[in-house]
């Protein structure tokens, strides 16, 4: 088992306590919003799906027929078959925009300072498929502020070194010696329509 043994990480108590922090900036919040409105976009499709099909199951419960002298719901079963379809859209539709707004709330979080240590280490035994290893914000007296799992092609050297570093808690490392890490694009088009057009 890998196991490594440093001082205990912060509590987010103690981070609010003890760490330098600034709120978002206007241009950042707008970058995580024009997000929040790309996924809501795609999230209409399967929302008005789900409002169709529910349309048809109210319509098709309605539908009653007479036969000597009884009310009969011959389409209730199809009605019923319906309905569930109907919620599964709504559910999609709530878990395409479920991250977005959760970022969107950490954006009123506050963007935690640290003038400490950059640290990267390997995968563990409870690391997820796909993870390189994690990387932490450490204070300058080797607490671990935050660590975050990371994703790549080759696993992380364990290494330790000075840096200036800009982290939230949800979003990770946002700025590592005053660049950018990648974590918040710098500009995000509006609906997101051609953010994943590849670079020039």
């Amino acid at each position: 088992m890998d196991a490594t043994f440093t001082a205990a990480a912060l509590t987010s108590a103690e981070r609010r306590r003890l760490l330098a922090r600034r709120p978002w900036r206007t241009d950042e919040r707008r970058v995580v919003l024009r997000g929040v409105a790309g996924r809501a976009v795609t999230a209409l499709e399967p929302a008005a799906i789900g409002g169709l099909l529910l349309w048809v199951a109210v319509v098709l419960a309605m539908r009653v027929s007479f036969d000597q002298g009884r009310l009969i719901h011959a389409e209730l079963p199809v009605a019923v078959i319906f309905a569930p379809v109907a919620l599964a859209f709504f559910v999609y539709a709530g878990w395409l925009v479920s991250e977005p707004l959760r970022a969107l709330r950490q954006t009123f979080e506050p963007i935690f300072i640290v003038d400490g240590y950059l640290r990267t280490r390997g995968r563990d035994d409870f690391s997820e498929r796909g993870s390189c290893g994690y990387v932490a914000a450490l204070t300058g007296d080797l607490r671990v502020a935050g660590e975050w799992p990371a994703s790549g092609p080759s696993e992380y050297p364990h290494s330790l070194r000075a840096a200036l570093l800009e982290f939230t808690e949800y979003g990770g490392l946002h700025v590592i010696d005053g660049r950018p890490t990648g974590i918040l694009p710098s500009d995000f088009p509006a609906f997101g329509v051609g953010a994943n057009r590849p670079p020039n």
